[in-house]
């Protein structure tokens, strides 16, 4: 597998190790260290990255992490696994992070579904490019919001033929569900850096799935 060169970008520890422990529940540990050494991290075997916050993972790792995912498991299984870690990571790190731990409180619980989509998707967005190099912005449209990703660790150096970032998609069906109380939402990815576009998009609809 080809080796994507260091981005000089940083992921949180935290989010990675939660990411890492997600996709060894799913496919055990011999399974998640064949990924780890076709993705030419071997020196993670039983040594994920620490539990705290701290900007230390390079982009470049866990986009060769999330290609020998795809590499392994084919298009379709790696999706499935890497949305999974998504959701677990959502989970663990940002349901509880700062301004989206007030959504449970009982002023966010009686707003209409739109208007907790409006707040929670951009404040959840404002949290990853605070505690990551990642960059990340969210656009208010018509039906839909649109979140973009400026500088995606999922697809860092990478060329896919459709759109790939399936942990960061996992990630926003967690928060769509957390943010509504339990209801289902069609995130879409559109766009992505490894397809030659200049940002990665996910179009996150206003309606839930009927």
């Amino acid at each position: 597998m080809e080796i994507i060169p260091k981005s000089g970008l940083y992921y949180p520890n935290k989010a990675v190790r939660i990411a890492l422990l997600a996709l060894e529940e799913v496919m055990g540990k011999n399974g998640l260290n064949a990924i780890l050494n076709l993705a030419n991290q071997p020196h993670l075997i039983e040594n994920y990255p620490p539990d705290n916050l701290e900007r230390e993972f390079d982009f470049a790792d866990f986009s060769m992490i999330n290609a020998a995912l795809e590499e392994m498991y084919g298009a379709r299984g790696g999706r499935g696994l890497a949305q999974r870690a998504g959701r677990a990571t959502f989970t663990e790190v940002l349901r509880n992070f700062g301004a989206l731990a007030g959504v449970g409180d009982i002023a966010f619980k009686v707003l209409p579904l739109q208007s907790k989509l409006r707040l929670g998707i951009p404040t959840e967005a404002k949290i990853f490019s605070q505690i990551s190099d990642q960059l990340s912005t969210v656009e208010d449209k018509e039906d839909h919001l649109l979140y973009r990703i400026h500088r995606c660790p999922v697809c860092w150096g990478r060329k896919t033929d459709k759109p790939a970032c399936h942990i960061a998609t996992g990630l926003l069906l967690a928060s769509c569900k957390w943010l509504s109380g339990g209801t289902e939402f069609n995130v879409t990815q559109v766009a992505a850096h490894s397809c030659g576009d200049p940002t990665c998009d996910f179009i996150i609809p206003k309606e839930p799935i009927s």
